[in-house]
């Protein structure tokens, strides 16, 4: 596919933090995006959680599913606007990896617990992960992904942090958060495919755990007006094959307004590359009306199913878990893997070993530290 003169062109990516001779067969994007599907914290998403935690049903989504929607949603749009699909699909895959056990609950927890160490952020641990953190080459830590992947993974970042990373690399994916300005288009399109999509997921987790109702989402316009046009279509229809339709429908019209809508700006702002495109402020949107209808279904969703008292009862055992485990490992670091008990900075140290963790597997190291059992 031919690209757009505003899209990322792997020919000419800012490169590596560490120099490597180029693939035969694969560009950069592409090369970014296989050594992601190959690591350890890719694969370990197939445990983490999003709302409802792994041991309350095989059937809810997970941070693997979920980065898989995204990357399928946003090729989809990228296809259309000819952007780089691959490497919107390497920051799809990616931008989950730092993400802790215990969905948001195991972020605010490890957050308060690293309040007087500098704090912890998830996309910040998703960067780490993928400079630091991932042990598969002999030359260097991380993965050695291109900037562009690495300037899509993190998508927001404290400015106490962007200092830090832009004095260890100057002009590196630190300093658009101080002179703020965007990432790239295809670092812009993978943050709007992430809200459709754990929108649209968390409307069927929700529906499959009883916890919110189809009559309930009848009052969301954005869902139900794609409701009523299935049952126009077919009006016999009901039960889980009237909501995934409805669902499906939703998904389509918001995918087709974000390419109307980035379309127009694109035509107003007219970007002759990559770089021009960051420096024109925002252009992958939706448009007004949809932006409304989607933020109208995001409070239901917060105040209807998020805060919902069961879910929040869970995330409250989760916090506690992930508390206790923090405080047990900085108490008696030996209880880590030694590659972990050797790090000079203790704190970070339990913090990259928590958030490293699967939900089953936290639950099962707070057993064995603590003799009680949570979470199933």
């Amino acid at each position: 596919m031919t690209l757009a003169l505003y899209a990322c062109d792997p020919a000419s990516s800012r490169g590596r933090r560490h120099a490597e001779a180029p693939a035969p067969t694969r560009t950069e994007f592409q090369r970014d995006r296989d050594r992601i599907v190959h690591s350890t914290a890719f694969r370990r998403l197939v445990y983490k959680t999003q709302v409802f935690l792994n041991h309350e049903g095989d059937l809810f989504r997970t941070r693997l599913t979920h980065s898989l929607e995204v990357a399928q949603l946003a090729r989809s749009i990228a296809r259309s606007l000819q952007l780089n699909e691959d490497l919107v699909e390497a920051v799809a895959l990616a931008h989950d990896l730092g993400h802790t056990p215990f969905g948001h609950a195991g972020q605010d927890a490890l957050n308060d617990c690293m309040g007087e160490y500098g704090g912890f952020e998830h996309n910040l641990q998703s960067l780490r992960v993928v400079d630091e953190l991932e042990e598969r080459y002999p030359a260097f830590n991380g993965l050695n992904l291109s900037f562009e992947t690495r300037e899509g993974i993190l998508k927001h970042c404290a400015r106490k942090h962007a200092q830090a990373l832009e004095a260890i690399e100057p002009g590196g994916v630190g300093r658009r958060f101080l002179n703020r300005t965007q990432p790239s288009l295809e670092a812009q399109l993978c943050n709007l495919a992430d809200e459709i999509a754990y929108n649209a997921h968390d409307i069927d987790d929700g529906v499959r755990s009883g916890l919110i109702t189809i009559e309930q989402l009848q009052g969301i316009e954005l869902f139900e007006q794609y409701r009523v046009a299935t049952l126009v279509e077919f009006p016999a229809l009901q039960g889980r094959r009237l909501l995934y339709e409805s669902i499906r429908r939703m998904l389509s019209a918001q995918v087709y307004d974000v390419i109307d809508a980035t379309r127009i700006g694109l035509e107003h702002e007219k970007p002759q590359s990559a770089q021009e495109a960051r420096l024109a402020g925002p252009l992958v949107c939706f448009g007004e009306a949809m932006r409304a209808k989607s933020a109208a279904l995001k409070h239901f969703l917060l105040h209807k199913l998020y805060r919902h008292p069961q879910v929040l009862g869970t995330m409250g055992q989760a916090k506690l878990v992930v508390r206790e485990l923090f405080d047990a490992y900085l108490a008696d670091p030996a209880q880590m893997p030694a590659d972990f008990t050797a790090r000079s900075d203790t704190a970070r140290a339990v913090s990259d070993y928590i958030a490293g963790m699967t939900d089953r597997f936290a639950a099962r190291e707070h057993e064995r530290l603590t003799g009680r059992q949570f979470l199933g």
